[in-house]
């Protein structure tokens, strides 16, 4: 029977079978079961500096796509000897390749050059963006930066096997020695598994913040308590285009908590003349204590303070996430910043009872 003729006679359930049939027999197409695959061409460097994308990003992005090989250091080194690349650029990856030494050559010529690291696939004006994969050498180029940015949407990190198993390598591997040069903590790999030789693991936006891999603009938070009859603890934090501060002060008339926004003066004089209050956040709770004085400026900062119970003092010192916020008068904007003291608490293990002394001899409440 010709086959037109056979189709013509076969039930809709028939027909359903055969198909079933067919797709249990025939391939599945390879692009539906192909795992995220690394560029194949040589990197390519695309540089955007004109004046709108300076007003607006505040400095030149850098777009790297391809295969980062032995010569991609080179390629980017020689831009930023023309000048074309300067210092503190936004670099966008979306790359790969096995060659690790390149790889981190280009990440020494990126903290070199002080430069933030993001994934990022460069898209022609009005057309969908893509995901990004920054994979392998790509991974190690990344830890470069000096500010690097967890990635966002569909934007995947990924690291083969030998690389993961280079990081967790004793301390004299090249990998190890890279990255302690970069701090870049690798405690993290511990737990995770090591996929085959050909596969990634792939390592999502809230690991690469937890293990500091990422840290979204802001340098390592650092604490500075000296012990005194007035104990004072002061945290530092350097954050891309400036700094913040907090300050913790125990004294007879209580605990205050002074916030140091370093904007600029001219800066710091426009958002007073903006704003409507100033408060802080402990682990996203708004401090309700009394208002100790408005916002002001100090020369560079927004600075203003509040008083603190020693309840207060140990949830601080506990936290995450501590804010320090000005809101404008509409409501709708806040200007601040924010701070995690648990993650440097080893600096400052006698802070607490000290300030409790230093308010019992004050004769100060202990709540």
């Amino acid at each position: 029977m010709p086959l037109a003729a056979a189709h013509r006679r076969m039930t809709p359930r028939a027909l359903r079978h055969l198909v079933l049939l067919a797709a249990c027999i025939l391939p599945w197409p390879a692009h539906a079961r192909a795992k995220p695959q690394e560029p194949a061409h040589r990197l390519s460097i695309a540089i955007k500096s004109d004046r709108l994308t300076l007003a607006v990003a505040k400095a030149t992005q850098v777009y790297l796509a391809g295969t980062i090989d032995a010569d991609a250091p080179q390629q980017f080194a020689a831009l930023v000897k023309a000048g074309k690349i300067p210092r503190g650029s936004d670099v966008y990856l979306d790359a790969g390749g096995t060659d690790i030494d390149a790889g981190q050559a280009l990440g020494r010529l990126l903290r070199t050059g002080e430069m933030v690291t993001h994934l990022g696939a460069a898209h022609r004006p009005g057309a969908a963006p893509r995901a990004a994969l920054c994979t392998g050498a790509c991974a190690y180029a990344y830890l470069g930066g000096l500010y690097r940015w967890s990635p966002a949407g569909s934007d995947r990190f990924g690291l083969r096997g030998p690389e993961i198993a280079a990081m967790k390598a004793d301390s004299h591997s090249s990998a190890a020695t890279y990255l302690k040069a970069m701090d870049i903590e690798t405690t993290g790999l511990e737990g995770l598994p090591t996929p085959p030789a050909d596969d990634f693991a792939w390592i999502d936006t809230d690991r690469l913040l937890a293990w500091g891999w990422s840290n979204n603009g802001r340098l390592p938070l650092h604490a500075n308590y000296t012990p005194s009859a007035a104990p004072m603890l002061t945290f530092t934090q350097i954050v891309r285009g400036g700094s913040n501060k907090l300050t913790v002060s125990c004294a007879a008339d209580g605990i205050t908590l002074t916030a140091y926004y370093l904007v600029g003066s001219e800066r710091a004089t426009q958002l007073i003349g903006r704003a409507n209050r100033a408060y802080f956040e402990i682990n996203q709770q708004e401090v309700m204590p009394q208002l100790t004085g408005l916002a002001h400026t100090i020369n560079d900062a927004v600075v203003f303070s509040r008083e603190l119970s020693l309840q207060q003092l140990g949830s601080l010192l506990t936290t995450y996430s501590t804010g320090a916020w000005i809101k404008d008068r509409a409501g709708a904007v806040r200007y601040g910043f924010t701070m995690g003291p648990a993650r440097v608490r080893a600096s400052f293990p006698t802070y607490y009872a000290d300030c409790r002394s230093a308010l019992q001899r004050a004769g100060r409440p202990l709540q």
